[in-house]
């Protein structure tokens, strides 16, 4: 068993977080996660707020009724109050707040009991929300698959770990053990990761969509939206070609947005994975088979501590 500021807040195993993802992170996945010692989040993009609710007791159900699982409020969604007045109602133990200031949000979060967790792309805005009672922070490097900033995790942990005094997620472009440790060392109190589990068997994406992971190379990631301050990364296919195309052809930011609607459901759900967004992140090389969430675990756990006993021999 590990120990470190967020398996005991949470009180959780291990310190290894199941990203959100857009119609991806439901319940199936999140409780296989939940079985192994580490904790997932349900998504809330692309599910309504019955979904989210039928996720959440499917999540109390596999795992039980204290099982530790979190909901993600993303702020840019037409429903967050509604989500966020669901999670109250059904005290979820933690919510991971994204995409905006979730400053406001962190206090009737508190009150009905549950841990806030709010995801940040700059010092400015970590320090803000701590200063608003945040209970940790997740820093999200521009290596990350679907929407992100434009630092680098590194240069996130870099500034961001010792301005805060509460916990420090790292996210972004971790797919092993290696990653892991290295987050550790570097100060990060856990991780979350998204990419590496699309590749669980529990994971209910297309098979399109887990085959383009598994044969794409290091080259093969791309950012779309980066000159309009809504930058996404996914693997490069026709339609971020298309999107490219016309990002630097001069069109606008609602244009950009039309031309992309539906595109993440249509590779997650219908397997279009050329005309759809196959979100993904960098690290692209480790992904190279579909594995039970129980396999992954063991494989991340092993790989860590191998890692971590391994760095320690560096100093004599």
């Amino acid at each position: 068993m590990w120990k470190t500021r967020i398996t005991e807040l949470l009180g959780i195993k291990y310190p290894i977080i199941l990203g959100a993802m857009a119609y991806i992170s439901e319940s199936q996945l999140v409780a296989s996660i939940c079985h192994e010692g580490g904790t997932g989040v349900i998504a809330s993009g692309g599910f309504s707020v019955d979904e989210v609710q039928r996720y959440i007791h499917e999540v109390r159900d596999m795992c039980g009724k204290q099982a530790v699982f979190g909901v993600n409020l993303m702020l840019q969604s037409p429903n967050k109050d509604d989500i966020a007045q669901l999670v109250c109602d059904e005290k979820v133990p933690f919510v991971t707040i994204g995409a905006g200031n979730a400053s406001s949000y962190i206090n009737p979060l508190h009150q009905a009991g549950i841990h806030a967790l709010a995801i940040v792309p700059t010092v400015k805005l970590a320090e803000r929300v701590q200063e608003r009672g945040a209970d940790a922070v997740i820093i999200e490097g521009m290596e990350a698959g679907g929407h992100d900033g434009k630092l680098t995790l590194m240069a996130l942990m870099e500034n961001v770990i010792p301005s805060l005094e509460i916990p420090v997620i790292s996210a972004g472009g971790i797919s092993d053990g290696r990653g892991i440790a290295a987050a550790l060392i570097m100060g990060s109190s856990g991780v979350q990761i998204g990419t590496r589990f699309l590749l669980a068997e529990e994971c209910q994406t297309h098979i399109n969509y887990k085959n383009a992971l598994i044969h794409a190379n290091d080259k093969d990631s791309v950012v779309t939206g980066f000159s309009k301050n809504d930058s996404v990364r996914g693997l490069r296919n026709a339609f971020t070609k298309k999107y490219l195309e016309a990002e630097y052809d001069g069109a606008s930011i609602e244009e950009l947005r039309a031309l992309s609607h539906g595109t993440t459901k249509k590779a997650v759900i219908e397997g279009d994975v050329q005309n759809g967004y196959v979100l993904a992140g960098m690290s692209l090389t480790n992904l190279k088979k579909i594995q039970p969430m129980k396999e992954i675990m063991s494989e991340l756990i092993a790989e860590t501590e191998y890692t971590l006993e391994k760095a320690s021999s560096l100093l004599k």
